[in-house]
C-alpha cells in the first residue's frame, strides 16, 4: 500500500467515477484501475463496487476512505513543512473563502501576502461555507473564511472570529437615493424592485428568513445570481440589493443606507482542522488574515466591529 493508491482511492471515491478520476489525477484510466486493483489485492478486500451507473463504496471502502484522507493530509502536511524550512521560499497555502469575501477582504489579503512571500504557491477555492467545511474535513483546504452560522461542526475545527457585519441596502450611486433618511425598513424595502441571490448563498437564506418573519413579500425582479453580478447590476439601475457592508469599499458606483433595527448581521470567521498543526505558511497566512480584517473594519465604518472571542466549551478562547 503506498499514498499514490490511496490517492487513487480517495479520489475514485469523490468522483464516484473512474473517468472522471483519472483524468483529475492526470492517469491512463487502466493505470488508475491497475492502482486500485494492487491496492485491493493488498488490503484483501474489494472497495469499490464498480457499475455502468458509476462506483460506490464497499463495507471495506467505507472504512478505509477516512483513514485515507487522513493518511494522505499527513503525509502532506509533512511535505509542506519540510519544504517550508527554508523561510517560505517554498510551499503552499489552499484558502477557502465565500463569494462575498473573495471579491473584498479575500482579494486583499492574497495580494499582501503574495507580496511579502511571492515563492509560495497560493490556491483558492470559492464555496459555500457548508462546502468549505467539507474541504476543510477531507483536508483539501488550510484555512476557509466562513460564515459562522454555517459551522455546525465547530467541534472539528478551530474558529476564531474575525469580523460582524451589517447587511445594507444598495442602489446605484447615478440613481436617485431610495430614502433620505439614515436608516430604511424592511417594509420599505420590500416594495422597491430587489436583485436576489442564488438560493444557495447564505446572504440569500438570511434576507429571505427576515421577510418572511415580517409577512412580507419582496418585488424581486431577478433572482439567482452571484455577489459580482448583483453588484454590477445594482450599479446600472436594475434594481436594488441586501449586501454585506464590505463590499462597498472601492466602489463608486453604489450608494448604501443601514436597515432600520434590529440589524441584519454576519459573523465572518477563520477555520482549519483542529488537529493538524499548522504549517510556517499557514501562520504567516492567518496573522495576514487577522491584520487585513482589523484594516477592513477601520475603512468600514460603524457597519462592522471585530469579533468579541470565541470561547470554547472548556472556557479557551479560540
Amino acid at each position: 500500500m503506498n499514498l499514490e493508491q490511496l490517492r487513487s482511492f480517495s479520489t475514485v471515491a469523490r468522483l464516484g467515477n473512474f473517468t472522471r478520476a483519472a483524468e483529475h489525477l492526470h492517469l491512463a484510466q487502466p493505470s488508475l484501475s491497475r492502482q486500485i486493483a494492487a491496492l485491493e489485492q493488498d488490503l484483501g478486500a474489494e472497495l469499490l463496487h464498480r457499475a455502468h451507473g458509476g462506483t460506490t463504496l464497499t463495507t471495506a471502502g467505507e472504512s478505509l476512505l477516512p483513514l485515507a484522507r487522513r493518511m494522505l493530509a499527513d503525509a502532506e502536511s509533512v511535505r509542506r513543512e519540510l519544504a517550508e524550512l527554508a523561510g517560505l521560499q517554498r510551499g503552499r497555502v489552499r484558502l477557502g473563502a465565500t463569494p462575498s469575501l473573495c471579491i473584498s477582504l479575500v482579494a486583499e489579503v492574497l495580494s499582501a501576502f503574495h507580496s511579502a512571500h511571492p515563492a509560495i504557491e497560493l490556491q483558492l477555492s470559492e464555496q459555500g461555507s457548508r462546502r468549505l467545511l467539507d474541504e476543510l474535513a477531507r483536508g483539501e483546504l488550510d484555512l476557509a473564511l466562513i460564515n459562522t452560522s454555517e459551522a455546525t461542526a465547530i467541534d472539528r475545527f478551530s474558529v476564531p472570529p474575525l469580523l460582524v457585519e451589517e447587511l445594507v441596502l444598495i442602489s446605484s450611486a447615478g440613481a436617485p437615493p431610495v430614502t433620505t433618511l439614515k436608516a430604511i425598513t424592511l417594509e420599505a424595502i420590500a416594495d422597491l424592485p430587489q436583485i436576489m441571490f442564488s438560493a444557495t448563498y447564505e446572504l440569500r437564506s438570511t434576507t429571505d428568513a427576515a421577510f418572511r418573519a415580517q409577512d412580507l413579500t419582496p418585488n424581486v425582479v431577478l433572482a439567482g445570481a452571484e455577489m459580482d453580478a448583483v453588484l454590477r447590476f445594482v450599479e446600472r439601475g436594475l434594481g436594488v440589493a441586501i449586501v454585506p457592508a464590505m463590499v462597498l469599499i472601492d466602489r463608486p458606483g453604489l450608494r448604501s443606507v443601514r436597515l432600520e433595527a434590529p440589524a441584519l448581521t454576519r459573523s465572518i470567521t477563520l477555520a482549519r482542522p483542529a488537529d493538524v498543526a499548522p504549517t510556517a505558511a499557514v501562520e504567516v497566512m492567518q496573522r495576514t488574515i487577522t491584520a487585513t480584517a482589523t484594516a477592513f473594519a477601520g475603512r468600514v465604518g460603524s457597519t462592522m466591529r471585530l469579533a468579541e472571542p470565541f470561547v470554547s466549551r472548556d472556557g479557551q478562547e479560540a
